[in-house]
């Protein structure tokens, strides 16, 4: 059987996904939501950049395009904002079509999204289909696998997770977001703007406290700048010596007045190597390391997809990574 796919935003993660379904056994590509004119009614093949023709264009309108294209699942990549995307959801809810997402906010909704996350969660269970907010950072390296790694423990006492990127090998508005080529007073300017920091700490915080019964007095979320002390480049982006070439994002959850989970991003042009790190300080202390790192618009994009068969088996609602079934690679049939 092939899950028949609807990819809805067709942006740097949209259309690495419409590449892997494209690609990959088990799945087919139906049909594609954007709302760029420049992109509405090109093929969907000269929007993402493949040397073979599909026969899919963009459309512009959901509700036509599930009518039409009679999708098995929608994957939905058009913002980090649950807020900003509710409507999207209920639109493609509307026609019983489960969703998986890389919105941000929709993978462990924060207590300031919690009655978008109850809206969306009778909206999905009165279509009687499941919504799954996924990807790599949240969705992976910073809750799913350090939840996985203390189920070998007898006692936790803390976990921290550190996640250290050259970002020169990601998209562009990757390095947008974490402020590369601005000077330190810009940077700071966009931060209290909310337009340049990672999205996800507060949510898989959360998630890692909620899976080990930990109740949160508070969760900080705190962001610097990295300087470059030299030059340094991207295929796309140019920083100078003296500008910002990414940040460093702290979070950290409270349980009794004490730090118990703590997360350290360090994304930035030219970082001399890349890794994720969990460390487990309990019994047994765990420290999991990969090295190199997880390639994050690679990994978001294979999340998305590699979840499309959990998600078509879940129960309705709106789910998380804590109550999916296992996702793994999906080599069709």
């Amino acid at each position: 059987m092939s899950f028949r796919v609807l990819i809805i935003g067709l942006g740097p993660i949209g259309a690495s996904v419409a590449k892997q379904i494209v690609a990959r056994k088990g799945f087919q590509l139906v049909g594609a939501v954007d709302i760029d004119p420049q992109k509405v009614g090109r093929g969907v093949a000269d929007v993402i950049g493949l040397d073979r023709a599909l026969r899919v264009k963009v459309t512009g309108d959901i509700s036509k395009t599930i009518k039409s294209v009679k999708p098995h699942v929608a994957v939905l990549c058009t913002s980090s904002s649950l807020k900003s995307v509710v409507g999207q959801f209920e639109e493609v809810l509307k026609h019983r079509v489960p969703i998986v997402t890389t919105t941000e906010e929709a993978a462990y909704p924060s207590r300031v999204n919690r009655r978008l996350a109850a809206r969306l969660d009778a909206a999905a269970r009165k279509a009687k289909v499941a919504v799954l907010g996924t990807g790599v950072n949240p969705g992976f390296t910073m809750d799913a696998l350090p939840i996985a790694l203390t189920a070998v423990c007898e006692r936790v006492d803390s976990i921290e997770v550190l996640r250290v990127q050259d970002a020169r090998i990601r998209r562009l508005p990757f390095q947008q977001k974490i402020g590369a080529g601005l000077t330190r007073e810009q940077f700071e300017h966009r931060v209290a703007g909310g337009t340049v920091r990672h999205v996800g700490f507060t949510e898989s915080i959360q998630m890692i406290a909620d899976a080990l019964s930990w109740k949160l007095d508070r969760v900080t979320d705190e962001i610097e700048p990295k300087m470059a002390s030299a030059d340094v480049a991207s295929d796309r982006l140019s920083v100078r010596a003296g500008q910002v070439c990414g940040l460093i994002q702290r979070g950290t959850g409270y349980v009794a007045g004490v730090p118990r989970i703590r997360l350290r991003l360090e994304a930035y042009l030219g970082a001399p190597e890349s890794y994720e790190s969990v460390l487990i300080e309990g019994s047994p202390r765990i420290h999991s390391r990969i090295d190199g790192g997880v390639h994050g618009d690679i990994a978001t994009a294979s999340m998305a997809v590699n979840s499309i068969p959990a998600v078509l088996a879940a129960q309705p609602g709106f789910r998380t990574m804590r109550d999916m079934r296992l996702p793994s690679f999906h080599g069709g049939t």
